[in-house]
């Protein structure tokens, strides 16, 4: 994280906490359990002074008490990012709300990245949303596939999938990957159940071809999701638990289907009529011009991202066309946020100015695009 990116970060903590010193004014008294959790968070912001961490330390010393209402989230070995977000004043509007995460790319095989994106999870329930969590397992998928002699074949950007591969997803998917995540949101309390998109039929596919020069490509078993049934989902979040998914689903035909998990966790946020979509990937967001340029599109209406959708490259497509379906399905924002970077998950959702392109359905809220600008993204991602 660059030192200009370090320093905004620790005054927009320090502003926030401001914020939550003006409100909590006035009040008399802490209870037992807010004394601790603010013992804790202010040993937590001493970690790591030299950094950024300097900044939401001091901050911490000026905020005052931590009220029992928006406390941090139990974890054991926060760092000094993590234990910054959470004291962090949650907006009002999005108490009870449920956010939908799809989780993927290279932050799923790093350890470190992978504990810091179960501790902003925790504390998104901890501060009162409902968060859904989807993921795919193109790494590992890849990496099983080659242990055991079978060829890793794509086509537009899809993985071919046989019915020996198509065993091996659902194997890797829903018995290592899955599991890995459940087990560490749950090393912060029993929080997350697993499921897959076959389960309780929470999710139907049928088969769809590849596109490849205008012509379809048979690719094997690879589903296009048509249908969700939210309500097993709905009940674990009425439940207070975690719900960690898995992107598989059952075909109207019997069939077992590899599908995106971009679009099943779009298709989810819908259904669910959720208020907000996270993707969290391996770039910093939807590039302007790319490669000759690194700049970012923070902002997208519904109407510039169809516009666009032609020009992208195949790595980005499903996650902005995901994008696209959801808010035009009545999600409040998508978000598009680099999983690379510790904690993304919790600026994104927090505020208006989080990192990464955020799509909405409106006017007014997009970036307005330079005639003849082309958008696109990192290839293979």
């Amino acid at each position: 994280m660059a030192t200009a990116e370090k320093a905004e970060m620790a005054e927009t903590v320090r502003r926030l906490r401001t914020v939550r010193t003006t409100e909590t004014a006035g009040q008399t008294g802490k209870t037992e359990k807010a004394e601790k959790a603010e013992k804790k968070v202010a040993q937590t912001l001493r970690v790591g002074a030299e950094t950024v961490r300097v900044g939401a330390a001091a901050a911490a010393a000026e905020a005052g008490a931590v009220t029992s209402s928006v406390l941090p989230s139990p974890v054991t070995e926060l760092d000094a990012d993590a234990g910054a977000a959470a004291a962090l004043p949650w907006p009002e509007e999005l108490q009870g709300s449920t956010v939908v995460v799809k989780f993927g790319g290279n932050a799923m095989v790093d350890g470190q990245l992978l504990r810091t994106f179960a501790e902003d999870v925790v504390e998104l329930w901890h501060a009162g949303l409902r968060p859904v969590v989807v993921h795919g397992g193109g790494p590992q998928i890849s990496a099983m596939l080659d242990r055991l002699g079978l060829e890793t074949r794509f086509e537009a950007g899809l993985r071919v999938t046989t019915p020996e591969v198509m065993e091996v997803v659902r194997m890797v998917l829903a018995g290592r990957v899955q599991r890995e995540l459940v087990g560490c949101l749950n090393a912060h309390g029993p929080f997350a159940v697993g499921l897959t998109g076959e389960d309780a039929h929470t999710m139907t596919a049928e088969r769809r071809p590849a596109w490849v020069d205008g012509r379809p490509v048979d690719i094997g078993l690879v589903g296009e999701v048509v249908d969700v049934n939210p309500e097993t989902v709905r009940a674990l979040l009425d439940q207070g638990k975690i719900p960690v998914i898995s992107s598989v689903a059952r075909g109207t035909d019997g069939q077992t289907y590899n599908v995106n998990a971009d679009l099943a966790a779009s298709a989810l946020a819908v259904a669910l009529g959720a208020q907000r979509l996270v993707m969290l990937t391996d770039v910093a967001g939807l590039y302007a011009d790319w490669p000759h340029s690194t700049e970012i599109l923070p902002h997208l209406t519904a109407t510039e991202l169809d516009a666009l959708l032609p020009s992208l490259a195949s790595g980005m497509l499903p996650k902005m066309e995901g994008c696209l379906r959801a808010v035009r399905g009545g999600v409040d924002r998508a978000h598009v946020l680099d999983g690379r970077v510790p904690h993304a998950l919790v600026g994104g959702v927090l505020g208006d100015n989080s990192p990464g392109t955020t799509v909405v359905l409106g006017e007014g809220a997009g970036r307005s695009l330079d005639a003849g600008t082309t958008v696109g993204a990192e290839a293979g991602v």
